[in-house]
């Protein structure tokens, strides 16, 4: 998830000789304090020289680079193979100058590293072999432990190292938005055996949320211990349900996550879709509310009471338009972020992968200008 969430991502096909890129950065860590980073201080609240700027999915998809490194490498086996980790989380930080990294992983890892078999599929997203339906099947699930993950502690070691005074984000997928995935068995545009579940079986709907919430939080908890400066919970899928069934279904087990992470770091707490949830996430323990693109910052602002920090929220779709109707709608969003507590700009989701770079490239410095 450059912000990678586990929606549908490219594979790449194997081409003989292929060679990883080696990171500037490798040999040479760079002293300073990621806490006091623009992005860091705007996430609790204080003012900051400019607005800073990341883009959820940043690493990779977009990059030609990411693409080269990726050559005949799963998506999974990337996600656990530290020196890839490190070069592809490290692309977009170098190519764009943006104000944080985000860890190069997946929603669904810590629930491959406990065992279970999920796969992602190019052009599809994440498969589960053998979805979960019953209370046997919630056996087949074990808790996580740092002892899951080790190439994750590896990677955050060696990028916040690298990274010096550039913040690392982390992040984990919510338990409502990993339990669509493992009760649908893959992506889902009705997620009728989630909701059918959760309705019909409240208590094995519970106790998988609980399960989840579980590993969920020791995987933000690891990255957290190996040097994360902040943290973002992905639920990605949460906005399609109505509000008395997250509060009912899903919002004590999100609580859970970030009550476990606590104030550690600041927590970034994001979903597509969700302007009607917008102040029950917020309230449900964020430092930070991100934003989707089909609400307004200013309206993100009046619904959470002006008590949070606000992340967000150019439609990814708009880098595709003319530059001066993105940079009308940067400097809007820019504006409209001002009103909130604190503003870190970001996407209203995930990079397209189609993405011009030098666009990219373009907003964040367009960004940084406007003060």
């Amino acid at each position: 998830m450059a912000g990678w969430d586990s929606v549908t991502t490219p594979d790449a096909t194997t081409q003989p000789g292929s060679e990883r890129p080696h990171s500037p950065y490798a040999d040479t860590p760079v002293p300073g304090d990621p806490t006091q980073s623009a992005l860091v201080q705007a996430a609790r609240g204080r003012t900051t020289p400019h607005t800073p700027v990341w883009f959820m999915r940043q690493a990779g998809r977009s990059l030609p680079e990411y693409r080269e490194l990726r050559v005949g490498t799963g998506m999974l086996e990337a996600c656990a193979t530290p020196d890839l980790v490190t070069e592809i989380t490290l692309q977009p930080v170098r190519r764009h100058g943006v104000d944080a990294a985000i860890l190069f992983s997946d929603i669904v890892v810590p629930l491959k590293a406990v065992g279970l078999d999920i796969d992602i599929v190019a052009g599809t997203g994440p498969v589960v072999a053998e979805p979960i339906a019953t209370r046997a099947d919630l056996d087949r699930i074990p808790e996580l432990s740092p002892e899951h993950v080790p190439y994750i502690t590896e990677a955050v070691s060696t990028l916040v190292a690298q990274l010096g005074s550039t913040p690392l984000i982390g992040f984990s997928g919510a338990p409502f938005t990993l339990a669509s995935y493992l009760v649908e068995g893959g992506p889902s545009k009705t997620h009728q055996r989630t909701k059918a579940l959760m309705h019909g079986d409240p208590e094995l709907w519970r106790d998988l949320c609980a399960r989840l919430a579980q590993i969920a939080s020791t995987f933000l908890q690891v990255q957290i211990d190996a040097g994360v400066s902040a943290v973002q919970l992905f639920d990605s899928w949460v906005g399609a349900l109505p509000r008395a069934d997250y509060l009912r279904f899903v919002e004590p087990h999100s609580r859970a996550v970030l009550t476990a992470v606590g104030e550690q770091v600041p927590r970034i707490h994001f979903g597509v879709g969700t302007g009607e949830l917008l102040a029950d996430m917020a309230d449900a323990g964020a430092d930070v509310i991100g934003v989707d693109y089909r609400l307004s910052l200013t309206d993100a602002v009046e619904r959470t009471g002006g008590r949070y920090p606000v992340q967000g929220n150019l439609d990814p779709a708009l880098l595709f338009a003319p530059w001066p109707v993105i940079e009308e709608r940067v400097t809007e969003i820019v504006r409209e972020g001002r009103q909130a507590p604190g503003h870190i700009f970001n996407l209203g989701h995930g990079v397209l992968p189609d993405t011009d770079p030098t666009v990219l490239t373009r907003v964040v410095e367009l960004v940084h200008s406007l003060g």
